[in-house]
C-alpha cells in the first residue's frame, strides 16, 4: 500500500492525515521509517552561524582595509613623482627657450609649458609648492637666475622613508 499526500499548503506540509491509495501491481510498497518527521520546518540561521559569518568578513576587512590604503599612499606618490617631473621639465625648457629661469611657476603656466600648475597630491593645493631658487647661472646663454627645482610643500615622509618636501 502507497501512502500519498493530499495537496499541502504553502509550506508543502500538510495538517491533514495521510490517506490510503490502492497500490498498482507496478508499486512496491514503502515503508514509513520510525523518528522522520513528516514534514521538516523552515529554519533560519543560527546565531553562532552568523557570529561565524561576520566574524570571517571582519576578518578580511582588517586585511582589505591596510591593503587598500597602502594603494592610495602608492598611487599619489606616483602622482607626485610625475607632477615634479614635469613641473621640473617645464621649468628647464622655459630656461632655455627664455634665457631667464622663470621666478615664480605662474611664470611657467602663463608662458604655456604646462596647462596649470598640478595640485600636490598630499596637500591637496596647488600654492604649496615649495621652489628653490638659484643665483648661479645654467647656461652662458642665460641671462637672469630664478628657480631651479621645485618640491612638494607637504610635511609628511614617503613609504621610502624620506620626506616629501625633499623629492
Amino acid at each position: 500500500m502507497i501512502l500519498r499526500r493530499k495537496t499541502g499548503n504553502a509550506s508543502g506540509c500538510d495538517s491533514a492525515p495521510l490517506k490510503q491509495a490502492e497500490p498498482s501491481p507496478s508499486q512496491h510498497a514503502q515503508p514509513r521509517v520510525p523518528g522522520t518527521p513528516r514534514c521538516r520546518e523552515k529554519r533560519g540561521f543560527t546565531i553562532i552561524e552568523l557570529m561565524i559569518v561576520i566574524s570571517i568578513i571582519v576578518i578580511l576587512m582588517g586585511i582589505a582595509v591596510p591593503l587598500y590604503q597602502q594603494s592610495l599612499i602608492r598611487a599619489r606618490e606616483s602622482v607626485l613623482r610625475e607632477d615634479l617631473y614635469t613641473l621640473r621639465n617645464a621649468i628647464d625648457q622655459y630656461t632655455l627657450d627664455k634665457q631667464r629661469a622663470p621666478q615664480t611657476l605662474a611664470d611657467v603656466a602663463q608662458a604655456g609649458y604646462v596647462k596649470s600648475i598640478p595640485k600636490d597630491p598630499f596637500t591637496n593645493s596647488n600654492d604649496t609648492w615649495t621652489t628653490e631658487m638659484e643665483d648661479s647661472l645654467r647656461s652662458l646663454d642665460q641671462t637672469q637666475p630664478g628657480i631651479a627645482d621645485v618640491h612638494s610643500g607637504s610635511d609628511r615622509i614617503g613609504s621610502d622613508g624620506t620626506p616629501y618636501n625633499t623629492w
